[in-house]
């Protein structure tokens, strides 16, 4: 069904301002704003791919990637299909570049209380809205998350961070965690590959952590496109100042999309992007996508003892008690273990 949108202003002849994401889309009537899932009909808007849910699944907290939140449990992940950028590598184009690619918007209808219960049938600690941009299923993912926090379970966005301010302060009562892509330092990367500009998902960046809620940063490291050294240390001098103790997930690049003819991201580069992280002042610098690197695991930011150990997405060890290093007793950041109620 259609839905009446979230976070939007009437305007003159039946126009509306779609003030979800930093695009701040001027929707004339019978059109959709940039994300091609929100259609401003005869002066209302709607939500096109409320309920319509495709993609579901139960994956590890890891694989958002979530390093320090609630470690080896289980999070049940959904998406609608669309998103708000035009990533020219986007890895799940399929999907996310759906409505506009092929003008549909495929999905089950499944409803906010069925996906929460299966969540809870899983066993999931979490629901991760992810695979696209939450922000454009933002209706679906606001009343599945109210009611997922009901049941005690915890929120997670994987998001591109071009979310509006107002959007951020709407969902502050029921996000718990998030991961954001910074996919560049640069304010042209992100209007020629993505269609958007820096600056917002900085400030969503600074304003997470001025919420409270746990973040982490992913950058997918593209050979020849954001994979300089200086703009690296930019990204970890910008996380550092933000927080050091934000985790920076920096990720391999393989072809995808309309970016077919780039070889994936040798492994060094992203070796040696971690130790600029480490240069930087950041705690927690991970690689992604590197199956069997030292990057996967988690090092005490102290003493430097081994806290946890991963093969891609599979806790191998851990040796925190609670959230703390058992050698050294400094307190590790993040959720680290599920507090009782």
């Amino acid at each position: 069904m259609n839905k009446e949108a979230l976070l939007y202003e009437k305007q003159a002849d039946d126009k509306v301002r779609c003030i979800l994401c930093n695009h701040k889309c001027l929707i004339a009537s019978n059109s959709t704003g940039i994300c091609g899932v929100r259609k401003n009909i005869d002066g209302t808007l709607y939500s096109l791919n409320y309920d319509k849910i495709i993609a579901r699944h139960m994956d590890p907290v890891e694989k958002k990637p979530l390093f320090h939140f609630l470690p080896g449990s289980k999070s049940y992940s959904i998406a609608a299909a669309g998103c708000n950028l035009k990533c020219s590598f986007c890895q799940n184009s399929d999907i996310s570049q759906m409505p506009v690619d092929t003008g549909t918007i495929a999905g089950k209808n499944i409803s906010p209380e069925a996906l929460v219960e299966e969540a809870v049938a899983g066993n999931a600690e979490t629901i991760a809205y992810t695979y696209t941009e939450p922000t454009i299923y933002y209706e679906l993912a606001k009343e599945t998350a109210q009611l997922a926090k009901s049941r005690g379970l915890k929120n997670i966005f994987v998001s591109n961070g071009f979310m509006s301010n107002e959007c951020l302060l709407d969902m502050a009562d029921f996000l718990d965690g998030a991961n954001i892509d910074l996919k560049s330092f640069s304010d042209d990367f992100y209007k020629k590959q993505c269609g958007a500009r820096l600056e917002p998902v900085l400030e969503t960046i600074k304003k997470l952590n001025d919420m409270g809620i746990w973040i982490e940063v992913t950058t997918l490291v593209i050979p020849g496109l954001n994979d300089s050294e200086e703009e690296l240390a930019k990204i970890a001098e910008f996380i550092a100042k933000t927080n050091y103790f934000i985790p920076w997930h920096i990720s391999r690049f393989h072809p995808r999309y309309k970016m077919t003819d780039l070889n994936p991201t040798d492994s060094e580069k992203l070796v040696r992007a971690r130790q600029i992280g480490y240069c930087a002042g950041l705690k927690y610098v991970y690689t992604g996508n590197l199956p069997g690197d030292d990057g996967e695991n988690t090092y005490c930011h102290n003493c430097g003892n081994p806290l946890i150990g991963r093969a891609g997405f599979t806790i191998e060890f851990n040796n925190l008690k609670k959230d703390k290093c058992p050698m050294c007793k400094t307190r590790v950041p993040g959720l680290l273990f599920k507090r009782q109620p």
